[in-house]
């Protein structure tokens, strides 16, 4: 049987399955490079900090369950890095495979290029296949590998950079008087 599974922004009330999928993906995978698991506040807070500047962070609900979500968020916090987003995506042990990664990937491309973003960049810990095929399906280029970056489980951990060109890219000025031009600018 097939379940639809729907996409929305993030709610408060989301907080403990978005915790409980980030903190399987900690213990488990190298997608990420903690090593030890943030409580559910600290959760709450990094939503809270990501959703306080306008990135879009969408949660993928399938049955009334959170399947997993993804977030855009700045790369740097330099003023220069304004029109630039990184992407993260996390999705249920139970749900992986199904595509859902690729439903958040595309609406969170189609999101972020709506506000006027420019490049967004994924940074692959682990340079795991899967992800990097779901990066490359989206259009995604490498923009290069970095060695050695990370160590967990016992084991150095490679990291793969990918870029995506938002909207006009670089063929066209952005413009600096409206979001995402006023990010950062102090």
């Amino acid at each position: 049987m097939q379940h639809t599974t729907s996409l929305r922004p993030v709610r408060d009330d989301d907080v403990p399955a978005i915790h409980a999928i980030y903190e399987e993906s900690v213990m488990n995978g190298v997608a990420t490079y903690e090593i030890v698991p943030p409580g559910i506040g600290e959760m709450a807070a990094r939503i809270e900090a990501v959703t306080a500047n306008r990135y879009p962070w969408l949660v993928a609900e399938c049955e009334g369950k959170v399947a997993g979500y993804a977030y855009a968020s700045a790369f740097r916090t330099r003023a220069a890095y304004r029109y630039l987003v990184e992407d993260s995506i996390y999705i249920a042990p139970n749900m992986r495979g199904r595509g859902v990664g690729r439903l958040l990937l595309d609406r969170l491309i189609e999101d972020c290029r709506q506000l006027g973003f420019r490049q967004m960049v994924a940074v692959i810990g682990g340079a795991h296949p899967a992800s990097i095929g779901l990066h490359r399906a989206a259009n995604f280029v490498s923009a290069g590998r970095m060695v050695g970056t990370g160590y967990k489980f016992g084991r150095w951990l490679d990291t793969e950079i990918m870029q995506l060109a938002l909207g006009e890219g670089v063929e066209t000025l952005p413009r600096d008087e409206a979001y995402p031009g006023t990010l950062y600018r102090g």
